[in-house]
């Protein structure tokens, strides 16, 4: 699953990478891309890249740009549907950053009894490259944050939104939260879902992550003022902010 806000750029590469991964794999592979309002022809890139690399490709398109934490819901929710409660839901940045090579690793943990896998740039192995010291400062902060105040049994990376669910667990996250499963509009939203389906209660490990910021082609999108606060929002919140309804 992809969100995806202008990354016509980016968009080729990763599917290819993508495809490649997918030959690895045992059973069918499908790609969802929710393009949220880019300006930039992304969907159609994907398109095009996907006749070509005879990939399943699933568009959901938002007119406008909604924010990550919209294109997140739409995304889990479709692919929640596709893949049914015995599949696997990856979702992952579309900048070309993360590599779906480890993809196999992240589904021999859900087969070893995990519901929630995440690429991790703090598990042992992983790193980041070509990140700038204060986003490097930030996403360490955050997570260092939420372990301490809100903590995830077997999570040490909060924000990064490369991660494996158990299509059950999504599902469940959704019959438990409804729409409110992401409230969140930024990047706080993948701190989010994480910290709500660790309620159901899930169960959650790492692989490690090599982060390749270096191939990164635009800007970030992030507003790391607005982040920030948000962050800080959720942790001052506590479990009120992530409580499970009633």
């Amino acid at each position: 699953m992809l969100p995806a806000y202008n990354e016509s750029g980016a968009i080729g590469p990763l599917l290819e990478k993508i495809a490649a991964t997918f030959r690895r794999l045992d059973g069918p592979a499908s790609v969802l891309l929710v393009d949220d309002g880019s300006a930039d022809g992304t969907a159609n890139k994907a398109r095009e890249h996907a006749g070509q690399l005879k990939l399943d490709l699933t568009v959901e398109t938002h007119e406008t740009n909604r924010g990550l934490g919209e294109a997140l819901r739409t995304g889990f929710s479709r692919a929640k549907d596709m893949a049914g409660e015995d599949g696997v839901v990856v979702g992952m940045d579309t900048d070309d950053t993360h590599d779906p090579s480890i993809i196999p690793d992240m589904l021999e943990k859900i087969d070893e009894g995990y519901d929630i896998v995440i690429a991790s740039r703090y598990a042992k192995g992983g790193r980041e490259v070509g990140l700038s010291p204060l986003r490097s400062f930030l996403s360490k902060g955050a997570s260092m944050l939420l372990r301490t105040f809100l903590r995830v049994p077997g999570a040490r990376d909060y924000s990064c939104g490369y991660r494996a669910y158990r299509g059950s667990t999504l599902a469940d996250g959704f019959r438990t939260f409804g729409d409110d499963l992401i409230t969140e509009s930024g990047f706080v939203s993948s701190a989010e879902v994480l910290l709500k389906l660790a309620q159901l209660p899930s169960r959650v490990t790492e692989v490690p992550l090599v982060l390749r910021y270096d191939r990164k082609g635009g800007a970030s999108k992030m507003n790391i003022v607005d982040t920030i606060r948000r962050y800080l929002v959720m942790v001052t919140a506590g479990r009120q902010a992530i409580r499970r309804p009633s």
